[in-house]
């Protein structure tokens, strides 16, 4: 009876947490990695599932959900023409390595030091989201040679130890570059699925000791599903919010929440 509770308090907090998280996706333009992650570490750690390998649970589940979320996602920007498929075919073998080269890392850490990473990358996002300028810019178009063969394998590496897809790296670097907001989103959702398939494929056959249930390798599937299914009902929610209303102030003030988050996991990380 126990156990039976534990999967019932377990799969209604994910459910919450997934609703949550597609509201915030489609309102923000944030991906669902960035919220979830977090999330994932503090729902898991209070219902007695923490150990030192609870942040890889953590970045492969929120990597899974990425595979189907972005999927939806590029289908329906291309749908509109917006996809750049000459940046994916240039980029896809870099971003794909060093996707690799993060599960490879990932899997050898500790938890501890995986929250500390994830705090102190998120606090740079936080911090672009927050005070960051549409207007900056590191050159007039995407990189190509030497300077593409550093960037892609540095973002799906960065991306995997995050457990985030192509959304936060990703659409900062090519708006740096000129990339107009719109197309850097649609091509940034095909950035992850191109981040998450080989990652996920990867944290599968991660040995875990200590998992909720429902857990293969380091990819828990009951919250999964949950989670894709409550972000596919309320993703669109978010969306529509955001044609009604002004999302700049609120992303800003999001950027400000998801540092301190970032810090709490620093914090809980050095053990204060």
């Amino acid at each position: 009876m126990d156990d039976v509770m534990l999967l019932a308090t377990m799969a209604g907090i994910l459910l919450v947490l997934g609703a949550f998280a597609g509201v915030l996706a489609g309102l923000l333009g944030v991906g669902g990695g960035i919220i979830l992650v977090p999330a994932f570490f503090y729902v898991f750690s209070a219902l007695g599932y923490d150990s030192p390998q609870l942040m890889q649970i953590c970045l492969g589940t929120s990597l899974a959900t990425i595979i189907v979320t972005s999927l939806r996602s590029v289908l329906a920007h291309n749908k509109k023409g917006a996809v750049d498929w000459e940046i994916l075919k240039t980029w896809v073998v870099g971003i794909a390595i060093g996707a690799a080269l993060g599960v490879a890392v990932a899997s050898t850490l500790r938890s501890d030091v995986l929250q500390a990473i994830f705090g102190g990358l998120a606090i740079c996002v936080g911090l672009y989201m927050a005070f960051g300028s549409a207007e900056w810019r590191l050159g007039p178009q995407m990189p190509g040679g030497v300077l593409r063969a550093v960037l892609s394998p540095v973002l799906g590496f960065l991306s995997v130890l995050m457990g985030i897809g192509g959304g936060s790296f990703g659409v900062p670097t090519m708006t740096l570059f000129g990339m107009p907001i719109h197309r850097a989103v649609a091509t940034a959702a095909g950035f992850g699925v191109i981040i998450a398939v080989p990652s996920v494929i990867g944290f599968l056959l991660v040995d875990i000791d200590v998992a909720p249930p429902f857990t293969v390798g380091a990819v828990n599937f009951l919250a999964f599903g949950l989670i894709v299914s409550m972000t596919m009902i309320t993703a669109p929610w978010g969306a529509a919010l955001a044609h009604r209303m002004n999302a700049g102030p609120l992303k800003r003030l999001f950027g400000v929440f998801l540092i301190l988050v970032a810090v709490n996991m620093i914090r809980k990380a050095l053990g204060w």
